[in-house]
C-alpha cells in the first residue's frame, strides 16, 4: 500500500477526485481505494455523490465531497473541510464538460465560456487553492486529466482517431490544460504535476462511444497519482506513454 508521512505524522495516502459520481472519475476513486488509500469523491450534485460514494464504501475509506469547480466559495468550503480532516498528498482535477460540439465554422465566443469555465479554470481555481495543503505533503501530487483531443501532435497525426475529429472549444480547453500544467511544473518542482490523456472512453461526455471502458480509462490516471518522489513531473502521457504536445 502505497503512503505518505506528511508534517503531522500521517501515514495513509489521501487523495480528491474531482468530478466523480460518474465515469473515469468514479472508477478513479474505485482503483484509488483498491490501493487502501482514503479517497475524497467530488460531486457537484450531492445527491448523485451520495450515491456513488454508497457504492464505493464497502471498498474503504470514501468521502463525500460537495464539490463544484467553478465556485469560490465551494472549494474554500472543501478546503476547510481536508484541512480540518488532517491534509491531502494528492489532486485529481477531472471535472470536465464537452460544451457545445458545433463546427468550427460555427462556433461562437459564447460557446467557450461554461467549458473553459469547468475545464482550465477548474483546475486552476482547485489547483490554487489546495497548493498549501499539497505542501505539507510528503509527496504531493497532481493529476489534471487532459486529453489527446488537445494535443497539437496527436490531432494532426494521420494514424490518430482525433485527427479525424473536429471542433474548437473542447479541444483548445484541453492545450490550454496541457500548457497549464507545464507552467506548474516548472514554477513548482516541489511538486508533481502531470497531464493524462484516458484515451477515447465510453463516458456521458461523448455519449457513451468511446472505445473502451472507464475501467481502462483510469489506468493511467491511477498510475501517474501513485508516482513516487521520483517520478515524473510536467509530462503528458497516456494509455501506452508519452504523448506529443
Amino acid at each position: 500500500m502505497t503512503t505518505e508521512h506528511d508534517t503531522s505524522g500521517h501515514t495513509t495516502t489521501r487523495a480528491l477526485v474531482t468530478g466523480a459520481n460518474k465515469g473515469i472519475g468514479f472508477e478513479t476513486v474505485r482503483q484509488l481505494l483498491g490501493l487502501g488509500w482514503q479517497v475524497w469523491l467530488g460531486a457537484r450534485d450531492e445527491e448523485l455523490g451520495a450515491k456513488a460514494v454508497a457504492e464505493l464504501a464497502p471498498l474503504g475509506d470514501v468521502r463525500l465531497l460537495v464539490l463544484d469547480v467553478t465556485s469560490d466559495e465551494s472549494v474554500e468550503a472543501a478546503v476547510a473541510t481536508i484541512t480540518e480532516d488532517g491534509g491531502l498528498d494528492v489532486l485529481v482535477n477531472n471535472a470536465g464538460i464537452a460544451g457545445a460540439m458545433a463546427a468550427p465554422g460555427e462556433t461562437v465566443p459564447t460557446d467557450f465560456i461554461p467549458v473553459f469555465g469547468v475545464n482550465v479554470l477548474g483546475p486552476v481555481r482547485m489547483t490554487h487553492a489546495f497548493l498549501p495543503l499539497l505542501r505539507d505533503s510528503a509527496n504531493p501530487r497532481i493529476v489534471n486529466v487532459s486529453s489527446g483531443m488537445g494535443s497539437f501532435g496527436v490531432t494532426t497525426d494521420s494514424g490518430r482517431l482525433e485527427s479525424t475529429l473536429y471542433g474548437l472549444v473542447y479541444p483548445s480547453s484541453k492545450s490550454a490544460l496541457n500548457m497549464i500544467t507545464t507552467m506548474y511544473a516548472k514554477s513548482l518542482p516541489w511538486l508533481k504535476i502531470n497531464a493524462v490523456d484516458p484515451g477515447y472512453t465510453a463516458t456521458d461526455l461523448n455519449g457513451h462511444n468511446g472505445v473502451q471502458s472507464v475501467e481502462t480509462g483510469a489506468v493511467p490516471v491511477v498510475r501517474m497519482a501513485s508516482i513516487g518522489t521520483d517520478g515524473p513531473t510536467g509530462t503528458f502521457t497516456g494509455q501506452e506513454g508519452d504523448l506529443p504536445w
